[in-house]
């Protein structure tokens, strides 16, 4: 068994040398933003907004319930006063977000990478954030209140925060 784990590692490098993978870098061009002026305070309650960038935006009072957001990106985005209610919100990323007087009740939060994002006063009642990354010191705040199972994964609030 040892001999064929050596095997098979000397093969997928001698591959890997001979076929090097070619690399591919992404352009800040290419990717989807939205128009800040435009986006806060709207309804976007129910719709697919999969893979959309929010970057530097100012999304106050902003509906985005029942929202597919899936691989969706808040970055360096104020969040105050945003109802994300029962959001699908998986492999998403909130990069300097400021949730502030938000509603995340029922969303699911897992898998999305929530690095360097602050929550104040939040609503976490019923949302799922397994395997979510989030500062330990965010995870703290929101164990204060956090509480109730998500009705779509079935998995308790705290349990998900690792409260």
């Amino acid at each position: 068994m040892k001999y064929w784990q050596i095997l098979a590692s000397l093969v997928l490098a001698v591959v890997l040398f001979v076929f090097p993978l070619t690399a591919q870098a992404a352009s800040s061009s290419s990717i989807t933003r939205s128009a800040g002026d435009e986006v806060q305070g709207q309804d976007f309650s129910g719709q697919n907004l999969v893979g959309t960038e929010y970057t530097n935006l100012k999304l106050e009072n902003t509906n985005f319930s029942n929202a597919n957001l899936r691989g969706a990106v808040f970055n360096g985005t104020l969040l105050e006063g945003v109802n994300l209610h029962s959001v699908d919100f998986r492999q998403g990323i909130a990069y300097l977000a400021k949730f502030k007087n938000a509603d995340l009740s029922d969303a699911v939060l897992t898998d999305a990478m929530m690095l360097r994002s602050v929550f104040d006063h939040v609503d976490v009642t019923g949302a799922d954030f397994t395997n979510a990354i989030l500062d330990g010191v965010e995870i703290k705040k929101l164990c204060v209140n956090a509480s109730g199972v998500n009705s779509q994964t079935g998995v308790d609030t705290r349990e998900s925060l690792g409260c």
